[in-house]
């Protein structure tokens, strides 16, 4: 059966759509290459009337870029390996073991998704500093090994699409659970396992009251945080501030571009089975 054919208004209004959206990345990159007189003397001005490509090592200079920058990769590399262990086990309990009660504690795990960050702020801060986390990347690193109810969810809908009979058949051959988990499903749920890699890289990526909450020593603050005692610092200088910014996003459009394919495959093929 051939496929209808789109409204001829689709692309109009998908191209206006994102060039919307667009915009205010733009102007934040070419405003970053502006002289500080033109911010001043005219802001809203689109193009540059002098290209300051001197503005970038400038905010370089006025910052620790590069120890930011190792911070946030360590705190992200580190929160992704948590998600993806611990979401990935509890998902395979979920949806590819039967035990008794399995259903009313995954409900349990989903209705979690309704508690605000800030209900479990505290007893969390005080956890972490009883086990002597406080002050240390691991504790924004650790909490992501127990869990979280969005992931699990994700990981479990898209395992539940995968046939019962490739485990049977692999239970027949021999192989646990484990070796099952391992060696068959994970395999199997690449794109779904990336898609919960970006997401979790994007989150820690940004993430500010973790850091606001937990760290109070300056080599250990991570560029979302260390991008606003930036801000703090020069805030007079628009030009410095644009060109950090530039700097902060540039690592997530390119990590983004580089997996948008992985993780449009993964929400396309995460199923809704029950």
């Amino acid at each position: 059966m051939s496929r209808p054919n789109a409204h001829p208004l689709a692309h109009p209004v998908l191209l206006a759509a994102t060039a919307l959206f667009a915009f205010p990345l733009v102007w934040m990159v070419l405003s970053s290459l502006k002289p500080a007189s033109q911010l001043t003397e005219n802001p809203y001005a689109f193009w540059p009337h002098r290209w300051e490509w001197a503005n970038y090592p400038q905010a370089l200079s006025a910052m620790p870029y590069a120890r930011y920058l190792r911070n946030s990769l360590v705190l992200c590399i580190g929160s992704v390996a948590g998600s993806l262990f611990s979401c990935s086990v509890a998902a395979y309990g979920f949806s590819r073991l039967r035990w008794r009660g399995r259903d009313v504690v995954f409900g349990m795990v989903i209705a979690t998704m309704l508690l605000p960050w800030h209900v479990t702020m505290i007893p969390r801060f005080l956890l972490l500093r009883e086990v002597g986390l406080y002050n240390s990347l691991a504790a924004l690193i650790v909490p992501t090994f127990l869990g979280d109810a969005f992931f699990i969810f994700l990981l479990r809908q898209f395992f539940l699409t995968i046939p019962d009979d490739i485990s049977e058949a692999a239970r027949l051959d021999g192989l646990g659970e484990w070796g099952i988990f391992t060696r068959i499903i994970l395999p199997l749920s690449k794109p779904a396992l990336a898609t919960v890699a970006l997401f979790q890289f994007i989150a820690s990526w940004n993430d500010f009251n973790g850091p606001l909450l937990y760290l109070s020593d300056p080599q250990k603050f991570p560029l979302a945080y260390g991008l606003e005692q930036f801000v703090s610092s020069y805030s007079d200088q628009t030009h410095l501030l644009l060109a950090a910014a530039v700097l902060f996003t540039l690592p997530m459009v390119v990590l983004f571009l580089l997996a948008q394919r992985t993780f449009l495959k993964g929400i396309a093929t995460t199923g809704i089975k029950g």
